[in-house]
């Protein structure tokens, strides 16, 4: 169970008054060219991401919504209130042609608010969405190679994510929750990292390593502390997936790590250092290490893929972390 996964679990243990009863549709595809393109992003010095032309715009969409109106589809087999989840699916895709924004979370926030507006029997929905991430081809020109913008190739490398929960009020619908996030980063840096000086007892049979080849995927996820700015429409204000990647990586280059934890507490660090509008940075690593078969020459080793099972961390910090850092 991912981090985003458990939250959503949270919530409705955390309403235990109330019985679970929701329903939707996942796995929905959605793809639209020439989107808005994400503009006025503020740069950071880790990364040289300062916007996103969105010229092909791909999401997996989840909706879920809620409502004691639906009561009576599961007790009586009374469907008159039931907006099929195929008309959802259908509702999801004619929205996409209607939002003018640039981002997965503003997305969200504009198909969920138009759901509550639609139907009033919904108390409550959410709405997630992995990014379907494109790369853009190069062709050659008079200077070399420059992008194609007409070819792309689906990239199976990391994604943004979004999710967001609306509820009603007086004044419409309103973001009780959300959560922004990259998942599926993975990464290997071939020496610079270590794992010493954990508990050695009868148990013990991996050896110490003064320097490894550490192997980890990665997905990171953050709230904002005014939600509005998770929809990008202050771009200025808004945390790109690309720049959050690219600070990982960075910090993964700079830091002589002694433990996966170790690594991922410097990288929250550098992220709640870049981004003060957040409120909290999680994590969810895992262990990919490679073992080492051979020791030739120099730095050089042949290494081979690591035995199940394999190890896993979940953290997550917020802005006393870095206060306590600076004191």
């Amino acid at each position: 169970m991912t981090v985003n996964q458990k939250r959503s679990a949270s919530r409705t243990a955390d309403d235990s008054e109330q019985r679970t009863m929701n329903y939707g549709k996942e796995k929905i595809a959605v793809y639209r060219t020439y989107a808005s393109p994400l503009e006025g992003i503020r740069t950071i010095p880790e990364s040289s991401f300062d916007g996103r032309d969105n010229t092909l715009f791909g999401l997996d969409v989840r909706v879920q919504v809620d409502g004691e109106a639906f009561l009576p589809s599961f007790s009586e087999g009374d469907n008159s209130t039931v907006v099929a989840t195929d008309s959802m699916k259908n509702f999801v895709l004619h929205q996409a042609g209607e939002y003018e924004g640039a981002t997965i979370e503003g997305f969200l926030e504009f198909v969920g608010s138009q759901f509550l507006d639609t139907y009033s029997q919904m108390e409550s929905i959410q709405l997630s969405a992995d990014e379907i991430p494109f790369e853009e081809r190069d062709v050659p020109s008079e200077d070399g190679f420059e992008d194609s913008g007409l070819v792309f190739r689906q990239s199976h490398n990391e994604s943004g994510f979004g999710e967001i929960y609306l509820e009603r009020s007086e004044d419409g619908p309103v973001i009780a929750d959300h959560i922004s996030g990259v998942t599926d980063i993975e990464l290997v840096k071939v020496k610079g990292s270590s794992f010493t000086d954990y508990v050695q007892d009868e148990y013990t049979t991996l050896p110490e390593r003064e320097d490894r080849a550490l192997h980890i995927t990665l997905d990171i996820f953050w709230t904002y502390a005014e939600s509005a700015d998770a929809l990008g429409t202050d771009p200025e204000r808004y945390v790109p997936a690309e720049q959050v990647r690219d600070i990982a990586q960075v910090v993964f280059h700079e830091v002589d790590s002694n433990s996966i934890q170790d690594l991922i507490y410097q990288i929250g660090l550098r992220v709640l250092e870049r981004f003060p509008q957040l409120e909290s940075v999680s994590f969810e690593a895992n262990n990919r290490t490679w073992i080492q078969e051979r020791d030739l020459d120099g730095d050089a080793k042949v290494l081979k893929e690591p035995p199940r099972p394999t190890g896993f961390q979940q953290f997550s910090m917020d802005h006393s972390d870095l206060e306590e850092m600076s004191e």
